[in-house]
């Protein structure tokens, strides 16, 4: 007899799911505990922002790309970053040799963000930047060149990533130790409050905590638990909860089983809104409503067979979209080969239009609510996570979980599960263990011009060269003693890059008081 199929939550699968499970109760969409979606009318009232992820080589490059997928239809930015950029360190830095331009675009100062977002109306669209530890100056230098536009910062729409709990966790692009990053969060949660008002001041992250190899309960119980570590610090900081919480938002990842992936999205709304309302003590209903964006899952795409990808990322941003996503990225399918090419990117945004003007799932909201598996899985998943999350607080919350070593040994041990799982063929990965071709499918994926990263220095050198040197001294001494202190660090650092400081010349200034992390073990 054949084992009985279980999710990645290792959730056992029955034959047939005969009754609800005990105790459902379902309020209508846009109401607590928000399981059916955060607004009344979902889909029918708007559809979800179709934000395609890009960013390669110089800003120029990437400017270029942003115009084409505008033009194609998509309806929102999102930025991807270089290495360096996410470290604090400028293009000319030793350790920034050969990843210049790799992964996302370079962004070493000022002008650099002037040419990624020229031509574009920063009033009429929103961007989304998937930028953590040098988060604060990112959104600055996007507020200055706004405003170099004409557009105030209380017409700015977006959402800066800014979570640095799960780069602990997951990813390890951290630079200060988890402390003072928490300041830094805190600090931009104050600073938007008073002139970002529309801006989404974090993103916190589930996507890089679940391809790291969390299971996707995991993924939910991790991730709420560091959006509650962020709110106790804001709140231990002096904030008002009702005043930041409306503007924190999510950001998951759709993996493979369709509907473990439908349920987890449900579950996130419940167990969010039903901390945030009793035991935070949110009094505003827009406190309890979970607001998330949703990329599909970079770790299942495979260089075998790469076409099959687009099968993959399809069903994955179908499970975003039947459990209520607000913004969604699709992956293109040659990025396990490497960046996307203008073609693939353009497939993977079609994919997205396709479900939204043609399947018709976008019709109703939510239009798995009742279906006796899929609330079955939801109430599970909710429970498995209520379980994570009860021994997380018991340990102190998730700052200490970390710091423990506690988070990331759970991740390991799932990730390898994960892999005897398909080892064994007991995980099925088309086209890799099962119905492989001898013969692989040659793909030409995007290269970076390997003169970038020269180009990319000899610019920033003369631009170096060409600014107040005193006045960009005296501006990184304040950012320093602001930081030894207790203000809020925005100001200064806005007046730094302003006169022309740079990414890694601000994150030095900070480093110089923070310090900087050295993970334990």
């Amino acid at each position: 007899m054949e084992a009985t199929p279980r999710t990645s939550s290792d959730i056992p699968i029955e034959t047939v799911y005969d009754s609800p499970p005990e105790g459902l109760e379902l309020s209508p969409p846009g109401e607590y505990p928000f399981t059916r979606g955060p607004y009344e009318t979902m889909y029918r009232g708007r559809l979800w922002t179709m934000r395609q992820y890009a960013g390669f080589g110089s800003a120029g490059e990437t400017n270029r790309r942003f115009r084409d997928l505008l033009a194609a239809g998509q309806t929102g930015l999102s930025v991807a970053f270089d290495l360096p950029t996410q470290m604090g360190l400028d293009s000319d830095h030793p350790l920034a040799a050969g990843e210049v331009g790799k992964v996302g675009v370079a962004i070493d100062d000022i002008e650099d963000m002037r040419r990624l977002l020229a031509g574009i109306p920063l009033d009429e669209v929103s961007t989304s930047m998937t930028i953590n530890a040098t988060a604060a100056t990112l959104l600055l230098l996007y507020e200055l060149v706004a405003a170099e536009q004409g557009v105030s910062g209380d017409r700015l729409r977006g959402t800066v990533q800014n979570d640095i709990l799960k780069e602990y966790v997951a990813r390890g692009t951290y630079i200060y130790p988890p402390q003072p990053s928490m300041r830094l969060i805190t600090d931009v949660f104050a600073y938007a409050d008073a002139n970002l008002p529309q801006w989404n001041t974090i993103s916190i992250s589930g996507y890089h905590i679940r391809e790291a190899g969390a299971t996707a309960a995991e993924e939910l119980a991790f991730t709420i638990a560091n959006g509650l570590a962020y709110v106790e610090a804001a709140t231990d900081a002096g904030l008002d909860v009702d005043s930041f919480a409306p503007r924190l938002s999510f950001f998951w990842n759709a993996h493979n089983e369709l509907f473990e992936e439908v349920a987890k999205f449900r579950a996130a709304r419940r167990v969010w809104a039903r901390h945030m309302r009793e035991e935070v003590g949110a009094k505003d209903p827009r406190s309890w409503a979970m607001r998330f964006h949703t990329q599909t899952a970079g770790s299942t795409l495979t260089a075998q067979q790469p076409l099959n990808n687009v099968v993959r990322t399809t069903i994955q941003a179908l499970a975003a979209v039947l459990g209520g996503t607000q913004s969604l990225h699709t992956n293109a399918y040659d990025e396990a080969l490497g960046l996307p090419t203008d073609e693939s990117a353009r497939l993977a945004l079609r994919t997205q239009q396709v479900i939204a003007h043609e399947s018709g799932v976008a019709a109703t909201v939510d239009p798995l609510a009742g279906s006796f598996y899929v609330e079955t899985l939801t109430a599970e998943l909710e429970e498995r996570a209520e379980k994570l999350l009860a021994e997380i607080a018991a340990m102190g919350g998730a700052v200490a979980a970390i710091e423990e070593g506690w988070m990331q040994g759970r991740i390991e041990e799932s990730a390898y599960r994960a892999a005897r799982r398909q080892e064994s063929r007991e995980l099925v990965v088309v086209g890799v263990n099962r119905h492989a071709d001898e013969e692989a499918e040659e793909l030409e994926p995007l290269a970076v011009d390997p003169a970038l990263e020269q180009r990319q220095k000899e610019e920033l050198a003369a631009r170096r060269a060409a600014r107040d040197g005193d006045a960009v001294v005296q501006a990184l001494a304040a950012v320093e003693a602001t930081a030894r202190g207790e203000g809020n660090v925005l100001a200064p650092m806005k007046e730094a890059l302003s006169v022309g400081a740079t990414v890694g010349e601000v994150s030095d200034a900070l480093g110089r008081v923070f310090g900087r992390h050295r993970p334990s073990g």
